[in-house]
């Protein structure tokens, strides 16, 4: 039955360049939406640059540029840096857009409406010389629970407590380095514990994986907290309604995001976006994100979209952190390596493949550990499949001008069957997002092969008259072979398998194209090169200091 999904990534926060550890959800989800589209299904996967904040403005002000400036610097830079990794979303745009302000706000009167808004003051960090309200992050001090020093205001990085910023002991400003002053100011909070009861359910309904559940248990057991959803001026974000200086805090308006590009999108293509939205919509709504925005997206953002009468998320894919040869990216020991560093030095068919060989659908983190990134793409990318190309193609085109066999004897049909057969199991793989387990299957298929060429020596047979229709036969059954390879690995490497179409002569392939054959006369064209081996030096490149966002 075909079906009709929404995809998200995550926003990427518009001060700074993508990098690597966007890139591994970036990556995943564009191959679930490509196999997804091969299935047959409708999938409108839409993205925006996270815009608003004052880490935006304090960078743009660095820049000596204005916030909308900066934003639109970021937005070019990565939007070529997704499409240089073949991440191809229906609509990349931005969370400062009319659409956005206007579901902000809109959203926004529901939940005051409904008697769920409060206004209040609270006590909060002043820095006298840049005139302005501290957020957490922009406070430092002495954590309060196992006395680190240099912990930012909201939580501590060595024993992970979270308290208030004014719980630090001897906090400064970030920015200023001065010593913050104490002052009141108006706030209005979001009541979230009136949304508990739904929230329980929900996070406990499979929508989210069960470990991600169980942590979120801990915000249960402590009880639900009001949310500030409000910030001071100055601030670079849509103004509240009714409340002159006040602003809607960046984690109100970046998951409405996703409503307003989706809006933009629709009026772009002509889609029904009520549909899209409804309580009780059909269609499916998937976003993939980090570990590290877990309470956003399962607790925030369903309880604000369920008390506006609006649908929730069918589910939350959350994966882990990237890590570089062990450890955590890093710009002190140059392995904070940035989209654009990359792609200025090794094919993005590479990445795209060795993140896939490590994602397995689970919160786990993975590593990118550039001697396995090395000899991973040199012997299976290249060594094992792609060289199934280059070993019989030529074979085809010189002796046979192009044809494949009209018929191939029943042991070598039967081993086609094999590789066919393997199809649900792949398929289930990619549902299940465990794109590890896709890669390992494939890779025994790519070593059958393999062993089917070894075994049948092409070269041997092309010094034989008497073994022209055999060698017609192996070569044709190898490319029927790489055929079925290429079909399995179209979501991960979209653009070897468009080169590959182009040189086996056929159609884009969709899921469906696995019972198909190309024996029976098929004409393929001359074979060229598809991908180099990966070399080591510019491998290793890769650790070493990486450009900042261009000015």
């Amino acid at each position: 039955m075909s079906r009709t999904l929404l995809v998200t990534s995550a926003l990427p926060y518009a001060n700074g360049s993508i990098h690597l550890g966007h890139l591994v959800e970036h990556v995943q989800t564009d191959i679930w939406v490509r196999f997804q589209r091969m299935q047959g299904h409708t999938v409108h996967y839409f993205c925006a640059d996270d815009t608003h904040g004052t880490p935006v403005m304090l960078a743009a002000k660095a820049r000596g540029l204005t916030p909308e400036a900066m934003v639109d610097l970021a937005h070019a830079e990565h939007l070529a840096d997704f499409q240089g990794f073949h991440i191809e979303q229906d609509l990349y745009y931005s969370t400062h857009s009319p659409e956005t302000r206007h579901y902000a706000t809109e959203l926004y009167l529901r939940l005051k409406q409904k008697g769920l808004i409060t206004v209040r003051s609270i006590e909060q960090f002043y820095d006298p010389v840049e005139a302005m309200f501290l957020p957490d992050r922009f406070i430092k001090g002495t954590c309060p629970r196992c006395k680190a020093p240099d912990q930012y205001g909201d939580n501590c990085e060595v024993c992970g407590a979270s308290y208030a910023p004014t719980d630090l002991i001897e906090p400064r400003s970030a920015l200023s380095g001065a010593i913050p002053e104490r002052r009141l100011s108006e706030h209005h909070f979001l009541r979230l514990a009136a949304c508990e009861d739904f929230l329980r359910a929900w996070t406990r309904s499979g929508t989210i994986p069960e470990e991600a559940a169980n942590k979120l248990d801990e915000w249960f057991k402590s009880g639900l907290t009001d949310w500030d959803i409000s910030r001071d001026a100055p601030y670079f974000g849509f103004e509240i309604p009714d409340a002159p200086g006040k602003f809607f805090y960046v984690w109100l308006d970046a998951p409405i995001g996703y409503i307003g590009t989706f809006k933009k999108l629709a009026e772009m293509q002509g889609l029904n976006f009520e549909e899209a939205w409804r309580a009780d919509s059909p269609w499916e709504l998937y976003h993939f994100i980090g570990k590290d925005i877990l309470y956003f997206h399962a607790l925030f953002w369903p309880a604000v979209l369920h008390q506006c009468g609006l649908r929730p998320p069918t589910r939350l894919f959350v994966h882990g952190f990237l890590t570089v040869n062990g450890q955590k990216m890093s710009k002190s020991r140059g392995s904070f390596i940035t989209a654009r560093h990359y792609l200025e030095r090794l094919d993005p068919n590479y990445l795209r493949y060795y993140l896939a060989a490590k994602l397995n659908g689970s919160m786990e983190d993975i590593d990118l550990n550039l001697e396995d990134f090395t000899a991973r793409v040199n012997s299976d990318l290249v060594g094992k499949y792609i060289n199934l190309a280059s070993r019989s193609a030529g074979f085809i085109t010189k002796h046979f001008d192009g044809y494949l066999a009209v018929s191939l004897p029943p042991a070598q049909t039967a081993l086609i069957t094999q590789f066919q057969n393997q199809a649900t199991a792949i398929a289930q793989s990619y549902e299940a997002r465990d794109t590890s387990r896709v890669l390992r299957d494939i890779m025994q298929l790519a070593d059958l092969a393999n062993q089917f060429v070894d075994q049948h020596k092409p070269w041997e047979l092309a010094r034989d008259p008497a073994q022209t229709l055999a060698l017609q036969q192996v070569c044709s059954t190898v490319l029927e072979l790489f055929r079925l390879l290429t079909l399995y690995l179209r979501p991960i490497l979209p653009r070897i398998a468009e080169d590959v179409e182009r040189f086996l002569d056929i159609p884009p392939l969709s899921w469906a194209d696995v019972t198909h054959t190309l024996v029976g006369g098929h004409r393929i064209r001359p074979y060229t090169h598809l991908i180099t081996r990966a070399d080591p030096a510019k491998v290793g490149e890769l650790v070493g200091a990486n450009p900042p966002l261009p000015k």
